[in-house]
């Protein structure tokens, strides 16, 4: 499949039509080398109005015929998090690739349910985490890789929306992974883990909603090397959206919307701050296409899952939420036999 796709473009599939698919579908639209070749709902004049609107050739009323289409090479899942498993594990099963959004899924078991299929029908699978696809926040990670700040002692990262939500609000269904860790806590984590790696301890707290799901959660996690990261989500209160990195030499500064900056500013020991800016060929600061880049680079490489996003990496990030919710007390229909940390 690889070397057939480097001759034409790569033909998408896109799993609902919810306003992530939308923005995703219009970046796709601007890639000369993607072309989106089908779109499924579970509402057909929904699909077929997105097909229209994106220019898709055909529109599937049901999940199975898209999964079951052959001329796709990869499925984006752009359903609520609550259905990431079942539409993402019956694509996989009909030999499809496929890029899921993030959070990857409700909890740590179904994420190892989905890594499962893929290496079991040979597919590749990614999460959409996009922040790790950015090309600023990748010049971040070489940076504190390579030394720059010295060895990394704290992180600090925070994504508050101020809401308020009301009862019936998806964000406050526990049927569908509602509550502020799974929809906005997951970047302050994946940032945190993308520097760091997967912590040696978890600590969490939270505001729950009469619902049972996580109004606002503060987590600490930290590692033996005795670094740690104040991380912070909400969903009642709209916070500044940054995120800073100190090390033993220096610190990284990042302004508002971290997981998608147009900068951020190094300090460093007698130094004058070095401010890194996104390149503006990249597109705009809330693009989704270098996530749909990487997926095509690695089909074309015959690639099963991304280096820049990879499974395990997922899988840790899985872990410490359940850990989280595990601490503040946050349940979810299925949860009694992924819920062992």
């Amino acid at each position: 499949m690889g070397g057939a796709m480097v001759e034409r473009k790569v033909r998408w599939g896109i799993l609902a039509t919810g306003g992530i698919a939308a923005a995703f579908a219009a970046d796709l639209v601007d890639l000369p080398d993607a072309e989106i070749a089908a779109v499924a709902s579970r509402r057909r004049d929904s699909a077929e109005a997105f097909a229209e609107r994106f220019g898709a050739a055909r529109a599937y009323g049901d999940w199975e015929s898209l999964a079951a289409d052959p001329d796709i090479d990869v499925v984006y899942v752009a359903t609520p998090h609550s259905a990431h498993r079942a539409a993402a594990g019956q694509c996989l099963e009909a030999g499809r690739n496929v890029l899921c959004e993030k959070p990857f899924t409700l909890n740590l078991r179904e994420t190892e349910e989905l890594v499962a299929l893929a290496r079991e029908h040979d597919r590749f699978l990614m999460e959409a985490m996009w922040m790790y696809c950015n090309p600023l926040i990748r010049r971040l990670k070489a940076l504190v890789d390579d030394g720059a700040i010295g060895e990394v002692r704290t992180v600090q990262a925070d994504f508050g929306l101020a809401g308020p939500f009301p009862p019936a609000h998806r964000l406050r269904d526990p049927a569908l992974g509602g509550g502020a860790l799974l929809d906005l806590g997951v970047y302050p984590v994946s940032f945190a883990q993308l520097l760091m790696g997967e912590p040696d301890a978890v600590a969490g707290s939270a505001l729950l909603s009469p619902e049972g799901v996580d109004l606002q959660t503060g987590a600490v996690l930290s590692w033996e090397s005795g670094a740690m990261a104040a991380l912070h989500c909400s969903i009642v209160g709209g916070t500044g959206g940054t995120a800073s990195v100190t090390g033993s030499r220096g610190r990284i500064d990042v302004p508002s919307g971290f997981f998608h900056p147009e900068r951020f500013v190094l300090h460093r020991e007698g130094r004058d701050p070095e401010e890194f800016a996104a390149d503006p060929a990249d597109g705009s600061r809330s693009t989704l296409r270098h996530e749909a880049t990487e997926v095509m680079r690695a089909l074309r490489a015959g690639e099963k899952e991304s280096p820049l996003v990879p499974l395990e990496g997922s899988l840790a990030v899985m872990r410490t939420l359940d850990a989280v919710r595990e601490r503040i007390g946050v349940r979810y229909p299925g949860d009694a036999v992924a819920m062992t940390v």
